[in-house]
């Protein structure tokens, strides 16, 4: 599966995805929400710890690398069914959204120069909404299952993940935001079929 939804990601993008304005254009709120993050990020980008943490979270992000370490890492401790299924869980949220959702949205990505420098992946497919953010929120939504006091862990390295997507200039701050709720919604439906 995981073969699958790199293919698509790294195919070529339709021409809607490249000359296509971002529909967000004609919302103002929505683009004045995109501004105002993106005039947040401003501050930080180009100063080194910053851009290290971000530049970092982004990388480790990709293929939801960093939950799929996590989830090792409980199989390790003698969780393995708990692995089992974050990491089953992870694969089909990457499917449902990228094969599914960002396949109903023609949103383009923000303008951006710096990553060829850098070695981020630059994906194809469409901005909205964020994978990135919506694999993070339903990681630790799952990762915090029964461990309440594990959130305080889990969900600020998932705002760091799914924002680290604004800092890098690869996705709009609404495209994070609705990600985020996406993944946090489909956590919590995980929880409620597993009984977690």
């Amino acid at each position: 599966m995981a073969d699958i939804v790199t293919e698509v990601l790294d195919a070529e993008p339709p021409d809607a995805y490249r000359e296509e304005p971002s529909p967000a254009a004609a919302v103002p709120g929505i683009k004045r929400f995109d501004d105002a993050v993106d005039r947040v990020f401003d501050r930080l980008r180009g100063n080194a710890v910053a851009d290290r943490v971000f530049y970092g979270a982004s990388a480790v992000g990709d293929f939801s690398l960093v939950w799929q370490i996590a989830a090792v890492i409980r199989a390790l401790r003698g969780h393995e069914r708990e692995a089992i299924r974050l990491s089953a869980s992870l694969g089909v949220e990457s499917a449902f959204i990228n094969l599914g959702v960002k396949s109903l949205f023609r949103r383009t990505r923000p303008h951006r120069i710096e990553h060829a420098t850098r070695k981020l992946r630059q994906p194809r497919s469409s901005s909205f909404p964020s994978g990135h953010a919506t694999s993070a929120f339903m990681a630790a939504t799952l990762l915090s299952a029964g461990r309440p006091r594990s959130r305080w862990l889990w969900f600020p390295l998932a705002a760091v993940v799914a924002s680290s997507r604004v800092h890098v200039r690869i996705h709009h701050g609404s495209d994070v935001a609705a990600g985020a709720l996406v993944g946090w919604g489909m956590g919590r439906l995980v929880r409620k079929i597993w009984r977690i």
